[in-house]
């Protein structure tokens, strides 16, 4: 008698007990996002083929999303693969179709499947029955300010490049001027830069150009700015002082761009322009960014005023708001929130058995944001900053970063979606309460001990 191929007869199982669940997505598409082209899978008896290939062109996208239409397809869901998707959503969802972005690592785990034809239909059956979760993806006005701010992020990063560039030329010639300034791209370090640039060798005349603000000597600077000059390297500091200039004039032109869009959007509620908070912010990039204004238009697009909670500057919101917009009820509760942003915990347990402890690997710019917030508590008089001082005594300092921006992503989800503001209730109170809560703690210990707890007299001195 033949022996069954086990794995077939599980296979065939599966498909079975699947196809016993409830539809939910009846006239439900998969789609396999490719480079260069997509293969679309409709349900059964809705085409002579229910399996076709499109290009990726325009063309051939409003080709397929006429196709989808005849075919009775209300509902799509595809991978996110790439920026290939990007595309491809905002056609089918300019043709009214409801588009499912799915998580990848959702679904490529399982065997089979290994064509762009099964890929698809598998897609299609999944959805059909629900089975498939809708990745966030924000409101269009969110979407093109998300995109200005990444643009900018971008630049930064570039123009920090830059610096160290030029700090690695100064290094090589011997010219020793970050022992004795902090940063070189301040007020001083870049006027001696440009004259270095220009043709300026005399170590006195750069060393006349520090700011009062400077606390080295200009004897000091002029020592460190004594060094070997050589061509190929003032070529190569010449070269990164431009870019550097470069990129900061695209980084004030991004600023433009992003304060004319927040001007468009519209205002969420009745709000009244508050004062802005005070922010520490260099002296060179002030004329970047009006952070008044910044801050008003901020307030007025939430709703609320999110840097009254402590530790969230207007930077912070900005990129909050940048990336998760204001429409707090894409999340059921304020927990699958903090999850989304990947600061809840995530306890792997098998058979009783903790097998791996910590958070989801996500990379989330709003959760970074919140994360350097939750790290800047560490000296504020304030009962989020208490707050954070006794986690960071107890779980140590990592731990307690995510903890603490676990807490401000809860207040940021209260204050966007009920509209209330935020009152900080200061340390005394913070701390009041904490030994309160101690004491209760110590009075049920003893009483499940059979012992009485009695309060030591105060010394009177």
């Amino acid at each position: 008698m033949p022996k069954q191929n086990t794995k077939k007869s599980q296979r065939g199982q599966g498909v079975k007990d699947l196809e016993s669940l409830p539809t939910l997505n009846q006239n439900a598409a998969g789609i396999d996002v490719g480079s260069a082209e997509h293969h679309v899978g409709v349900p059964a008896g809705r085409d002579a083929e229910p399996v076709q290939k499109f290009g990726s062109f325009t063309a051939d996208l409003h080709r397929m999303a006429r196709w989808l239409k005849a075919c009775g397809v209300e509902t799509v869901a595809m991978q996110a693969t790439g920026v290939y998707w990007v595309a491809l959503y905002q056609i089918l969802e300019d043709y009214g179709f409801q588009v499912n972005v799915v998580n990848a690592h959702h679904t490529k785990t399982l065997p089979g499947r290994k064509t762009d034809v099964l890929e698809c239909q598998w897609l299609q059956k999944l959805h059909t029955f629900g089975l498939l979760n809708n990745s966030f993806q924000p409101a269009e006005r969110i979407w093109v300010l998300r995109t200005y701010m990444r643009q900018r992020e971008k630049l930064v990063v570039g123009a920090s490049t830059c610096i160290q560039h030029m700090q690695k030329a100064l290094t090589e010639m011997n010219i020793q001027l970050a022992n004795v300034i902090s940063d070189i791209s301040g007020m001083t370090g870049m006027a001696i830069l440009r004259a270095i640039v220009s043709g300026e060798r005399d170590p006195q005349a750069l060393a006349r150009m520090k700011n009062e603000r400077i606390h080295a000597s200009r004897q000091e600077i002029a020592q460190s700015l004594e060094g070997n000059w050589r061509p190929e390297l003032l070529f190569v500091l010449e070269q990164s002082l431009a870019l550097y200039d470069t990129y900061h004039q695209k980084i004030a032109e991004c600023d433009h761009r992003i304060e004319a869009h927040l001007q468009s959007i519209e205002s969420n509620g009745d709000t009244e322009p508050q004062p802005a908070p005070p922010l520490r912010i260099r002296r060179s990039h002030r004329k970047q960014t009006s952070w008044s204004d910044l801050h008003a238009q901020l307030h007025r697009i939430a709703g609320v005023d999110l840097t009254q909670i402590d530790g969230i500057n207007v930077q912070t919101a900005q990129t909050v708001i940048s990336e998760v917009g204001v429409d707090m009820t894409r999340w059921r509760s304020e927990k699958q929130f903090a999850s989304w942003l990947g600061l809840c915990p995530d306890n792997r347990i098998s058979g009783g058995k903790v097998l791996k402890r910590g958070t989801r690997r996500v990379i989330n710019r709003a959760a970074t944001a919140l994360r350097m917030a939750a790290w800047s508590l560490f000296r504020s008089q304030s009962a989020l900053g208490a707050n954070f001082r006794r986690l960071r005594r107890k779980l140590g300092a990592p731990k307690a970063v995510t903890a603490m921006a676990h807490k401000l992503a809860r207040l940021v989800y209260r204050m966007l979606k009920f509209g209330q503001a935020y009152v900080d209730k200061g340390m005394e109170h913070y701390e009041a309460k904490y030994r309160h809560q101690q004491i209760k703690w110590l009075a049920k210990t003893a009483a499940a001990l059979n012992l009485q707890l009695i309060p030591s007299p105060e010394v009177v001195e």
